[in-house]
Parts: structure tokens; sequence; C-alpha cells
């Protein structure tokens, strides 16, 4: 990602392009956060809370990372800040699947959610594009992190897709287990996440660090690699 030629102007400018997507990106999965959680109450379903509450854990991530960076040495906050993020999606993994198996063994079909299918559906047509903008703005930079974090909006697509498929079967054909089994694809995702983040990989939470301003993680590869400890 070579940015030798980028003028001082126009590297404030991107600069700004992707503090502006992450905090709309913050803010769109608050309130999807809330939509989700709501309609999943009323749907009963565990795909929708699922998704909901991974949305919760998302912007509590940010807003971790964003109080790291907030020190004056953010490595002295880096272990605690990915142990909390990781904790965060163990609970939620836990949660979700608990209430998956229990519609799942005791046989509780969730109800239709039009609001969850248009929700999922806004979301899968959403979040490739503002990855692919801040992929493409974080290139010209020369930001890893904006890279990386570029990516973890595309692994937010494929839970929307998830979602949107297990909606779409239960109200289309009556395949009630497809809502529960979306979840358990959504608490499997929250597993791998908690994992990554209870290791150390701090590309996969990097929006705080984004919208504080830390733009270059140079430990940070675009395979979303964690940086070694003496980085």
């Amino acid at each position: 990602m070579a940015t030798a030629t980028l003028s001082p102007a126009r590297s404030a400018v991107l600069r700004r392009r992707i503090r502006w997507l992450v905090g709309a990106t913050i803010v769109y999965n608050t309130a999807e956060a809330a939509i989700a959680l709501s309609a999943g109450a009323v749907a009963s379903s565990s795909a929708l809370i699922g998704f909901g509450l991974d949305s919760v854990v998302e912007v509590m991530s940010a807003a971790a990372v964003a109080w790291q960076f907030s020190a004056p040495d953010p490595t002295k906050r880096e272990h605690l800040t990915m142990r909390m993020i990781a904790v965060a999606f163990f609970s939620l993994a836990a949660v979700v699947t608990a209430d998956a198996l229990r519609s799942l063994v005791f046989g509780a079909p969730p109800e239709t959610s039009t609001v969850g299918i248009v929700l999922a559906a806004v979301s899968l047509t959403l979040m490739p594009a503002v990855a692919w903008w801040e992929r493409r703005t974080g290139k010209e930079l020369g930001s890893s992190t904006a890279i990386a974090d570029s990516r973890q909006l595309i692994l937010c697509s494929y839970l929307s897709a998830a979602l949107l498929v297990g909606l779409v079967l239960n109200s289309t054909l009556g395949w009630w287990w497809a809502d529960p089994l979306a979840a358990l694809f959504i608490a499997g995702f929250a597993i791998k996440e908690g994992r990554e983040a209870w290791h150390g990989d701090g590309c996969c939470a990097t929006s705080g660090a984004l919208l504080h301003g830390e733009l270059n993680a140079d430990g940070c590869s675009d395979g979303c690699a964690a940086p070694s400890p003496q980085q």
C-alpha cells in the first residue's frame, strides 16, 4: 500500500472519510441492535436476538478500543481491552446458543418477522458497500487498520445473510427450525471473534481506534494478523 505520493491535503480528506464511515457504522449498529432485539423479542426469534446482541457487542468493542486509545500509552490497556471484548462475545454465544437449543429441543417455533427480514436485507445491502468504500480508502491511505476494519464489515454481511435466510425460510416455507439454526451460526461467529480477541488479535476490533484517530496499525495486515508483543 504505497502512499508516498499522497499530499497532506489528500491524506487529511481520506482520514476524515474513514472516521465518518466508522462513526456512521457505529450509529447504524446501535439502531440495528435496538430494532433487532425488539423485533426478536416480539417474534421469539433466536436469530434476530442473536443478531441484535452481536450489534451490541460490536458497538461495545468500538467503545472499548476507543477507551484503550484514549490512554497516553494504549499498550498498557490492550490486554484488558481485548479480554473485555472476548468475554462479551463469549457471553453472546452462550445466551444465543441456549435460546436456539431451547427452540430446537422443545419445538418452540418463532413467529414471522417482517421487520427482521427488512432489517437483514438492508444490512446485507449496506454493509458490503460501506466495506468496499472503507477498504478502497484504506488502501489509498495506506492504513492496514482501516482495511482490517472493512473485513469485519464483510463478516457482518455474512451474519445478515444467515439471518435473512433463516427468517425467509420460516416465513415462506414454515421451516421454523431455520431460525434457531441461523442463531447457532451467529453464535459460532461470536465464538470465533471471542477467541481472536482473547488471543490478542486487535485487528478484529479496530473501529474504536479508527474513530479515535489511530489510522495506522503497523502490526496489522490485510490478513488480520496480530501484532507481536514487541510492537
